[in-house]
């Protein structure tokens, strides 16, 4: 029997008298069981990142990863349901700045905040993007901004929701590009896509994969995606960041587990997440482009990093609009 590192030291441990942490005995059997990984969004939005890898990582835990669904306020709910949970490592979220980092800070009602989490890992870029139709007379993000300095407050935008993520990405840069919008909301993509397709608003602030089949009929046409670098999906699309403007943050989608869970177990899933996305790396990027996205693997120190990122970028957003 070939044992662990670990395992070999709890059992020096026990022969030389010493107390081993029951943490430190659970961290080594991990995991015993299936592990919930609850999705706080419906099929189609999230799981769509996550599952090239999730389905994947099995393979590398010995147990089922299995998705939960629990939708509804904005992401609130599941996350709420995981940042109670214990901190045993089996049950996680599906997690992305709007759930973890944007709902905390726009419901006061919300029980959790974005440090009641303890980061796993990043593992997929979703692009977020302005949109407007094929026949909008803006070729361009800097022909958008050209537009609204001449008449402040007449170009109108739609978003997934008020002070969902969408909405305060496009709120950021209006503020940042010194120009003011009208934001007329709709419940969820879905609708605002079909708002903007429609000609009741000019301009969307979306998700990729809303748009997508759209964008590659040619019915709408991408200005600018909010990130660090162009999406291979979109590789003509320019980032607001080469155009200048400083609000460029991707948006990242990864796992997340309850507050004290013990760095030995969250190190076990953050190392399984790493193996598949090595040795499937080819399957799950291009699972990923399908849906407008790529492979972004984070630690958990450097998603940690990130999200507080996020929290300061939101923070000043929500703070704009109150």
């Amino acid at each position: 029997m070939k044992w662990s590192r670990q395992a070999r030291a709890a059992c020096a441990a026990v022969i030389l008298g010493a107390a081993v942490p029951a943490a430190s005995v659970a961290a080594q059997t991990f995991p015993a069981k299936p592990i919930q990984l609850v999705i706080p969004f419906q099929p189609g939005d999230t799981d769509n990142m996550l599952r090239p890898f999730v389905d994947r990582m099995q393979e590398f835990l010995g147990q089922p990863v299995v998705l939960n669904y629990k939708p509804g306020a904005g992401g609130g709910i599941g996350a709420g349901s995981v940042a109670a949970s214990p901190p045993d490592g089996y049950t996680l979220v599906g997690s992305s700045p709007g759930s973890l980092v944007v709902v905390p800070l726009a419901n006061k009602e919300v029980k959790y905040r974005f440090d009641d989490f303890a980061p796993v890992a990043a593992l997929a870029e979703g692009g977020l993007m302005l949109v407007v139709p094929a026949s909008s007379p803006w070729k361009t993000a800097r022909d958008l901004v050209e537009a609204s300095r001449r008449k402040p407050g007449d170009v109108t935008f739609t978003s997934s929701g008020a002070l969902g993520i969408t909405h305060l990405l496009a709120e950021a840069f209006a503020r940042e590009a010194g120009v003011k919008w009208t934001h007329i909301p709709f419940q969820g993509s879905g609708p605002a896509i079909t708002a903007l397709l429609g000609g009741h608003v000019q301009m969307a602030s979306t998700a990729i994969a809303p748009a997508q089949a759209h964008l590659q009929a040619g019915t709408l046409r991408a200005l600018a995606v909010f990130g660090d670098q162009r999406l291979k999906a979109y590789p003509d699309v320019p980032t607001l960041r080469e155009l200048g403007y400083r609000i460029g943050s991707p948006t990242l989608y990864g796992i997340a587990a309850p507050k004290g869970t013990p760095p030995e177990v969250v190190d076990r899933l953050y190392q399984a997440a790493r193996q598949a996305s090595e040795k499937y790396a080819g399957k799950i990027g291009e699972t990923l482009t399908t849906f407008g996205a790529q492979a972004h693997v984070l630690g958990p120190r450097e998603y940690a990093e990130y999200l507080k990122g996020q929290h300061a970028l939101f923070a000043e957003a929500v703070k704009g609009l109150e």
